[in-house]
């Protein structure tokens, strides 16, 4: 499940952006680090979030729905559209306690300016054959990849049934499996557990967004995790990964963003090979980061570019060679 975090409090003062331009992707805004808080106290019936920072005004902000599931506590909020914020206008699911954004929808765009967009680059990369989705959240994935590419058959794994329950209700997931019925195959399960039952050799691409208390699962950093996903694959088929990174705040201290990033690449290498590995780091600061993880050779760029609507453009150039940091 995906997770990028958002720190921020909700007040009537002027608030800082949330969303920055990486210096070497002008046309575009990404995600700044981040946590959203839903307070528990009683202003939280008001809609009142609580953070660390400046951020969206008290008034720009409705809460949808907030209750705890087996597996995440789930808040739905709206940002109004007279907001003076990138955010402006959308819809944002948040789990976890440190309140992990982990899908976002706006009304008119099916872009949302975060590595969400950056997934939808992958299909035209790849063999022709069905794409799986590990972490389907509310379906904001693959609501992208069905605009820009209508044609594709998508199978979305999601453990908590709730988060579906908010797709279908709050994110346009009920319309998006009644246009694509015989494309989009939505399963409620364990997504790991399902890896290791699944056809070898069937999907042209895997996204895997697995996140569980604001973490990377831990299963992501064990070299075995990806041997099993690589024989699921077609022959020339790719992986690409939310990695996480400074950006999202877990419920464990311990699992330090930075550290469990560098793990799960490190597994990824082991298994693809270190000149197979491809990263995009979105923040590009030492301090703030989200790093997104590409198996296989990287293609030509330009001919990419070719395939790609050109708001994604800017994401194929920032493409860079995996490095281990003790490297």
């Amino acid at each position: 499940m995906a997770a990028f975090t958002l720190h921020y409090i909700l007040h009537p003062l002027p608030h800082k952006p949330l969303l920055q331009k990486p210096r070497h992707c002008s046309s575009s805004l990404h995600l700044h680090r981040a946590s959203v808080s839903a307070s528990s106290s009683s202003s939280s019936s008001s809609g009142e979030l609580v953070g660390i920072e400046e951020g969206i005004p008290a008034e720009d902000v409705k809460v949808l729905a907030k209750f705890k599931s087996l597996h995440n506590h789930i808040s739905v909020l709206q940002v109004s559209r007279r907001a003076d914020h990138p955010f402006a206008g959308s819809r944002l699911l948040l789990l976890d306690k440190p309140g992990n954004i982990h899908s976002i929808s706006f009304l008119f765009n099916p872009l949302t300016s975060s590595y969400l967009d950056i997934f939808a680059s992958l299909p035209p990369i790849l063999p022709s054959g069905p794409i799986a989705l590990l972490g389907f959240g509310a379906g904001s994935a693959a609501r992208i990849i069905f605009h820009f590419y209508p044609q594709t058959i998508i199978h979305g794994y999601e453990l908590d049934p709730s988060v579906i329950s908010v797709g279908r209700e709050f994110f346009g997931l009920t319309k998006l499996e009644s246009q694509y019925k015989d494309q989009l195959f939505v399963h409620v399960c364990d997504a790991i557990e399902a890896v290791n039952s699944m056809e070898d050799g069937f999907f042209s691409g895997i996204l895997v967004d697995l996140f569980m208390k604001g973490t990377v699962i831990p299963q992501l950093q064990d070299k075995n995790t990806w041997k099993e996903m690589k024989r699921k694959l077609l022959r020339g088929g790719r992986i690409m990964v939310n990695c996480g990174g400074r950006c999202v705040e877990p419920e464990d201290p311990r699992r330090d963003g930075d550290v469990v990033k560098e793990k799960t690449l490190e597994a990824i290498s082991e298994v693809f090979g270190r000149d197979k590995v491809f990263v995009l780091n979105l923040g590009g600061t030492k301090v703030e980061d989200n790093c997104v993880g590409l198996t296989g050779n990287l293609p030509d760029l330009e001919v990419w570019k070719e395939k790609l609507t050109s708001p994604l453009w800017p994401y194929v150039d920032m493409w860079k060679p995996y490095v281990r940091n003790h490297d």
